[in-house]
């Protein structure tokens, strides 16, 4: 088939050629999109799990209370109520607010806080 015969039979069809203007502007804008649905999803590009937990980040066995450098409860928006918690070595593990061992641990710390 030559090249006469292709654009005849062609006629109707239509191609989309952008300028590199235009192909800069599409890429920016795809970006801000991206930005603003992950960021409505509690999703950060660095961590696919933002600050929520979820069932394979949690773990059961008690944590030396001093390996503990910080905790934090999770967002009302996540799906399960937990706390976050941060070793002195910078690891992050997700507990269960109800554990034991974790209120025992909050008590102990609130009540030196406040004793100081």
């Amino acid at each position: 088939m030559g090249s006469a015969s292709m654009r005849t039979a062609c006629k109707s069809c239509r191609l989309l050629v952008l300028t590199e203007p235009q192909v800069a502007r599409l890429g920016l804008l795809t970006l801000l999109l991206a930005a603003l649905w992950t960021g409505s999803q509690g999703v950060s590009f660095r961590s696919p799990y933002g600050a929520c937990c979820y069932k394979e980040m949690f773990i059961r066995q008690k944590i030396p209370a001093f390996l503990i450098r910080s905790y934090q409860k999770t967002p009302s928006h996540c799906s399960r109520k937990a706390v976050r918690v941060e070793l002195l070595k910078g690891k992050k593990f997700c507990v269960d607010w109800e554990e034991g061992w974790f209120q025992q641990y909050r008590r102990q710390k609130e009540s030196t806080s406040t004793s100081t």
